[in-house]
Formats: C-alpha cells, structure tokens, sequence
C-alpha cells in the first residue's frame, strides 16, 4: 500500500482543467458534427487526465489503474444486462412476444392519446417492478414499434418511456436508486418516497400535460388506415397472432415482471426470459435452434415486403450492444480515475463554504449531483458522494435528512439519461434506439423536475426542519 501513504490529494487547478477539457471536448464535437463523438471523447479526457495527474500531482500510475478497475467493476453487471436484453429481444420478436404487442396495440392505442398512455404504462409497470431498465427493455421496445405503426415521432415516444419509467422507479419502494439514496442519507425508505413525491409528483403531472398537447398534433385521420392494416396484415401472416398463441407468447414479458417483483437478480431475470422466448419460437413459431442463435447473437432478420414492419422487427442482438457497452465502460472508467485518484473529492469539498443556509445547501446538492454525474457518468456515485458530503451540513442546520435524501434524487438522477456518456443515457439509447441528442428536448420530467427542487430550496417550501411534526411547513 506504498501508494496509498504517498497519496496526494490533487489542487483545485488541476481538477477544474481536467473538467474544463471534457467539457470543451463536447462542446467543439458538439458544434462540429451536431452530437459528441463520445467514445473518442472519453479516451481522450482520460489519456488528459492522466497525463495531468502524473505531470502536475505526482500521481501514482498504479492508483490511477485501480480506478480503471473500479469504474469496470462498477459497469460489468450493468453491462451484462446490456448485453442480454440484446440477446432477449430477438427472441421476443421471434416468440411473438413484441409482434403481438404491436399488433394489439395497433388495434386498440390512437394516436391522439399514445404518449400519454406510453407514459402511463411505463410508469405503472416501472412502480410495480422497481425497474426502470427493464420496463424500457420490454413494455418500452413494444411501445417503440406501437409508436413506429402510428407514425408517432421515436424521440417523442422514447421520451415518454423514459419519463414514465423514471417516475416509476423514484416512487417504487423496490427501486434500487430509492433504497440507495434512503441509505446514504439514513432516512426510512417510505419518508424518501413522501420527500420525493413533493417534487416528482407536480413534475410527472406537467409532463403528462405535455404529453398531451403533443399528442393532440396526431389526428387519427392522418393515419392511412390501409397502412395500418397492411402492418396488421403482414404481422399476423409471419407470426402466429390467435388469441392463445399471443397469450403464450406473452409469457416471457409476464415472466420478467413476476420475477422482478419476487426481486430476482435482474441478469437472472434477463436471461431466463430469453431462454424462454427462444423455446417458444421454436416451438410455436417454427424457428430452427440454428435460427435462434444466429437471430440472438446478430439481430433478428426477416423481410415481410413492408419497409415499415422490416424496420420495426430488425433489431436487437448481442452484437448490437457491443457499440453501447464499451461507451459504458468507457465513461465509467473515466469516473473512477477521477474517483480513486481524489479530484472527485477535491472538486466537492471546495464547494463546502458556501453551504451556510438550506438554500445554498441544497442549490449546492443539485449542482454537486450534476457534476458528479457528469464526472462519473454512475448515477449510484451521484447519489453516494454528494449524499454523504452534503449530509452533515442538513444535520448542521436542522433539516431533516429526507430533505437530503430526495436531492439525491433530484439532481444527478435526472441528468444521467439525457448525457451521452452516462449510464442511463447509454442504456435507454442502445434499448430504445433513439439518439440521446433526439430523445432529450421531449424528457420534460428530467427538466422540470431539478427546477422544481431548486424553487423549494430558493423558497423554502417543503424545507423541513426536525421539530416539525407534518410535511406542510415551510422553513422559518
């Protein structure tokens, strides 16, 4: 551990440039050709910070490794996942699973209320399972093709997935963000929810209002309805569409939701249901083992003659990740250099002093959750740094820890889906296939909801202090 009793804590100049150059590198690509090229963006913010680190802190290269290992260790599981939900949507779509999903759904979904209803399913399916992954991966791909059949815009119908799934999983009490961040700020898990909600309840409500005016631009009667039914017709010609076959084809969904509320492991989960999905097709669709595998590990491929089902079934695959899964460990590798070798740590503490009062405190909080997830591209570090920094000053001043708790929430969780290198954009964008670029402009709970939490602390509202016996007060 010879590194470790040399350890140097690096200067406040050297962390701000090693931040600037990330944010100047993704400003000019930005600027250059319309959306970051992030891979190439992340090695070289790493290979600067690096250099910066050695040159100007004398750090140790062996520290620096272990925080290459620590972000890989960080992404693996995630990553793996990653990879499976790659390999279990073929196999839905072979099963029938997505087909029927989008058949019925064609069927009984207008236009004039999709993304509302996309929110609204997401939402309920993401509180039921704590999930907001593996809403996306299933209820959210279904509806990705529900939306591509009514000619919803992707960004549009992405968006209310993600917003949807993401209200879900701040409200669910088996949510693994929820738990974490009633554990960093020690609070009862229900208290953080009821924290939560004050913030994430009005924004959810807006959203769906949002929603809403967009949907009403979708008349029904701009949808050709011979469209449609040539999509109808085309599905149920190559996939066995009767009543029990679509139930049975449903199984694999039904099985992921069952298995998430029991609080399965998620890659479990996954790879059970893909299993299950590939023996269906097998069985009831007439796929060969041959077909699977090819279909499981390249995408699956067929040509019904129709440009729009073609496009809506030819996805998914192991392969298809690969491009996804190593901006993952990319970007988490780029946290935890920074992580491990202290400029993380520099970064929050010279943020300390100006944390007199509840309203600095937690305008501080929010901005300390944004650049630590900017950094680390984890939303987990954006919780447990700024949550464990942060909450000895809301001890300090009297306010109770589920203040503390729901910032965590509020600030570095809704920024992770919208930032190209970050964990959850890296996901929603791979599943869903959409452009993060595309998808952000239309996450108005993402947006609204840090706005929200920063008015509360600028206000006072809903800044409750210790000896208060209700949640209506506001800060004296």
């Amino acid at each position: 551990m010879e590194e470790r009793s040399n350890f140097k804590q690096p200067p406040l100049w050297v962390c701000m440039t090693i931040v600037l150059f990330l944010v100047v590198c993704f400003l000019v690509q930005l600027l250059a050709v319309g959306e970051p090229d992030v891979h190439m963006t992340l090695i070289f913010a790493s290979v600067f910070a690096i250099v910066m680190l050695i040159v100007f802190n004398k750090t140790n290269f062996e520290l620096i490794e272990e925080g290459i290992i620590h972000g890989c260790k960080i992404a693996t599981i995630s990553m793996m996942i990653l990879m499976f939900i790659g390999v279990m949507i073929p196999a839905w779509i072979s099963a029938g699973t997505i087909p029927t999903l989008i058949y019925y759904g064609l069927k009984i979904i207008s236009p004039s209320i999709f993304l509302v209803t996309a929110t609204l399913v997401c939402a309920i399916a993401t509180l039921c399972t704590g999930t907001s992954w593996g809403t996306a991966a299933t209820f959210g791909v279904a509806l990705m093709g529900i939306g591509g059949g009514l000619g919803v815009s992707p960004a549009m119908t992405a968006a209310a997935v993600i917003c949807g799934a993401i209200f879900g999983d701040k409200m669910s009490p088996i949510s693994d963000t929820v738990n974490l961040s009633a554990g960093t700020c020690e609070v009862n898990i229900f208290e953080n929810i009821k924290a939560v909600a004050t913030a994430t309840v009005p924004g959810f409500i807006i959203t769906i209002i949002v929603f809403a005016i967009l949907d009403s631009r979708f008349d029904v009667g701009e949808i050709h309805s011979e469209s449609v039914d040539s999509m109808l017709s085309v599905l149920s010609s190559n996939f066995n569409l009767s009543p029990l076959h679509a139930f049975i084809s449903l199984i694999p969904m039904i099985l992921v939701l069952v298995m998430a509320l029991k609080k399965v492991n998620a890659l479990a989960t996954i790879v059970t249901s893909a299993i299950v999905a590939m023996f269906i097709a097998i069985i009831l669709q007439g796929y060969s083992i041959t077909e699977m595998m090819s279909y499981m590990n390249y995408g699956f491929r067929i040509d019904v003659g129709n440009a729009d089902v073609n496009k809506l079934l030819n996805r998914g695959g192991l392969q298809s990740m690969m491009w996804t899964v190593s901006i993952g460990y990319l970007g988490l590798s780029y946290g935890g250099i920074l992580e491990k070798t202290g400029v993380l740590n520099t970064l929050l503490f010279s943020m300390q002093a100006i944390t007199k009062n509840s309203r600095n405190l937690i305008l501080s909080h929010i901005g300390t959750g944004f650049l630590t997830i900017m950094l680390s591209a984890s939303p987990y570090v954006s919780i447990l740094i700024p949550g464990r920094m942060f909450i000895e000053g809301y001890k300090k001043l009297g306010i109770k820890k589920s203040v503390a708790s729901r910032t965590c929430e509020h600030s570095g969780i809704c920024l992770d889906p919208m930032l190209p290198w970050s964990l959850g954009a890296v996901y929603f964008s791979g599943v869903l296939g959409v452009k993060t670029i595309e998808y952000t402009p239309y996450c108005v709970l993402l947006w609204i909801v840090p706005v929200i939490a920063a008015v509360y602390a600028i206000t006072g509202i809903f800044v409750w202090k210790e000896n208060e016996n209700n949640m209506k007060g506001r800060e004296s």
